[in-house]
């Protein structure tokens, strides 16, 4: 088999380099890091949809914003054991920030306890 039928050969240059460059980096970032990091992403889009960012009027859709608040609840429930009281702390005030925001922002509230995140947290007031 020639070296041009080889399935790198259909890659672009370096991306196998890149790729292991990205294993490694990866394995060089600590848990704690990698947990905080997605929950502040879910959290940073959850504020976006929740229309708290620069043009709500264009960028608030309760709908994903109740599914990306379900995933950041769960993630920091889940996770809070893992990552200290510290990183933990914050995070929930986040999630409970934007939980406000989106009970705030519904036109037809929902029932105590049944909110986006709510099975995880509990009521938000």
């Amino acid at each position: 088999m020639s070296e041009t039928n080889s399935p790198e050969a259909d890659e672009p240059a370096g991306h196998g380099a890149d790729a292991a460059q990205a294993a490694r980096d990866i394995a060089d970032v600590a848990a704690v890091e990698v947990i905080t990091t997605a929950a502040v992403h879910l959290l940073s889009a959850a504020a976006v949809k929740v229309g708290l960012a620069d043009d709500p009027e264009h960028q608030t859709d309760l709908d994903e914003a109740r599914k990306l608040i379900n995933a950041l609840a769960g993630l920091i429930t889940a996770g809070a054991p893992e990552i200290s009281d510290m990183h933990a702390r914050s995070l929930r005030d986040g999630l409970r920030s934007v939980q406000l925001a989106f009970r705030e922002a519904s036109a037809i509230p929902d029932a105590p306890g049944q909110g986006p995140g709510e099975k995880y947290t509990g009521p938000v007031n």
